[in-house]
């Protein structure tokens, strides 16, 4: 477990074996401060960390980074500048630092390099979380296993899943997330993966990045961390063509997976049973294996293959592998809810990019009953807004019996909608979710089958909240 003579010696480069209380866990927000805690005080857009120290230590925090000054009966100790300490005061102190996110990130990288561990990372687009989820199941059949929680993804929540570890962790499997350039060469720095699962380069983020092959480069950032063959390994779906050509790109032993039989791991006969999940036929080497899976969409099959190519390339058995992918349905965002009047609600309202809402859309053409697609803004597409858009409309035409589009942007899936001939009638075109909700509440009949899906900045959860059954 981490110490205090840890992150001491993270930041001041000396080693204090009398400080070795524990730090139990690493947070940026004081309400989630467990006793042992360290508490990073990081100045935002709308709060200063620094004002909830106090609340932290009041809940048990041992240590709290902070960069400036402030009022505090605790005591402080000036990193700045000194290099050498001669005393460690009595805890909970606080540690005074020129830039607290830097300390956090700094610490992490020290921790990192003290563990044995073996690191997964995974990127792309869309399904990061659903793969790391899966993939974390199967190792941990065989390894302990950590993995990032929820969607710490990023600078800040790297640093502070990392910080989780200790001795007996194994394996890890974190979740690297991209909006500029040189983000996951810098999470990689960190991290330190011997493995990279890259999922697919889609176009979510593309208004920041500027272009799919922007975002490919940036997602090649994990590949190009790996450590050299036999040690490093990089998982890689033949699917999709920006992330093929990223073989030529690391030094690690490449291993393909997808639905092309020239990859290492493919599969083919998919089946859809709905909510019942799925199955497919594998092939790997000279094997032929048959496998049902309680994963939604026929889409999920590569999440299937990114969970069997780790647990074979970290040299697990089929048994072991098996038993991981079966052992608890692994849908993080997509929950199934009941309403008021007997219709099923299938609710995406997590997130929404072109690729994961066509996935979704095929998944409600799957299941019986009269279809309700409720689709709001996908945000971030950039240059790829209206064309993403309109395939969604398209695809919605092919599969709903009903189109509810939400928002600017959802203009544009209507209209693509009403191009491809669906029905006038069948279409409507709302402000935002909670215009919405009436129109649903007038339509909703047993049996329905009701897709809700959009950006997380479109509160589509509200139409969810509405309508599910208040017990």
């Amino acid at each position: 477990m981490l110490t205090f003579a840890d992150v001491l010696e993270a930041l001041t480069h000396h080693r204090f074996e009398n400080a070795n209380q524990p730090i139990t866990d690493a947070v940026v927000d004081s309400r989630l401060v467990i006793p042992g805690a360290l508490f990073v005080a990081l100045p935002g857009e709308h709060q200063d960390g620094h004002n909830f120290v106090a609340d932290a230590f009041r809940r048990g925090a041992h240590l709290a980074l902070i960069q400036h000054p402030i009022d505090t009966d605790y005591p402080v100790l000036d990193l700045r500048t000194s290099t050498f300490l001669q005393e460690i005061p009595n805890l909970p102190a606080c540690l005074l630092v020129e830039d607290s996110l830097k300390a956090l990130q700094e610490t992490a990288r020290f921790w990192r390099r003290k563990l044995p561990v073996k690191v997964v990372g995974i990127t792309g687009s869309v399904g990061k979380s659903t793969a790391k989820e899966l993939i974390a199941e199967v190792l941990s059949r065989r390894y302990t296993t950590l993995k990032s929680p929820g969607n710490l993804n990023n600078e800040i929540g790297l640093p502070l899943t990392i910080l989780r570890l200790s001795e007996n962790h194994q394996r890890a499997v974190l979740e690297m997330g991209f909006y500029v350039l040189g983000e996951i060469a810098f999470l990689c720095d960190i991290a330190l993966p011997h493995i990279g699962v890259i999922t697919n380069v889609g176009t979510v983020h593309a208004e920041r990045a500027g272009s799919q092959e922007v975002i490919a480069q940036g997602k090649s950032e994990l590949v190009q961390a790996l450590p050299p063959d036999p040690e490093g390994v990089a998982i890689l779906n033949i699917d999709d063509p920006y992330v093929r050509k990223m073989a030529n790109q690391t030094q690690a032993k490449v291993f393909f997976y997808g639905l092309d039989p020239q990859a290492d791991l493919w599969a083919d006969s998919i089946q859809s049973y709905g909510l019942e999940g799925i199955s497919f036929r594998l092939h790997y080497r000279n094997e032929i294996i048959h496998l049902r899976v309680p994963l939604l969409g026929r889409h999920s099959v590569h999440t299937a293959l990114r969970a069997i190519a780790v647990g074979l390339v970290d040299s697990l058995t089929w048994q072991e592998i098996v038993n991981g992918l079966k052992s608890t349905p692994i849908q993080l965002r997509l929950a199934v809810v009941r309403t008021e009047q007997g219709a099923l609600i299938l609710d995406d309202s997590y997130n929404a990019a072109p690729e994961s809402t066509l996935a979704a859309l095929n998944l409600l053409a799957d299941l019986d009953g009269r279809k309700i697609a409720v689709l709001g803004d996908m945000l971030e597409l950039g240059i790829y807004e209206t064309q993403g858009h309109e395939l969604v409309g398209r695809r919605a035409a092919e599969v709903a019996d009903l189109l509810v589009a939400v928002g600017e942007r959802g203009k544009i899936i209507a209209e693509a909608a009403r191009r491809a001939s669906m029905k006038g009638e069948n279409i409507k075109a709302v402000h935002d979710a909670l215009d919405a909700i009436p129109i649903l509440q007038a339509e909703l009949r047993e049996g329905d089958i009701v897709l809700v899906k959009g950006s997380h900045g479109m509160r589509m959860d509200r139409i969810v909240s509405a309508l599910e059954i208040q017990e």
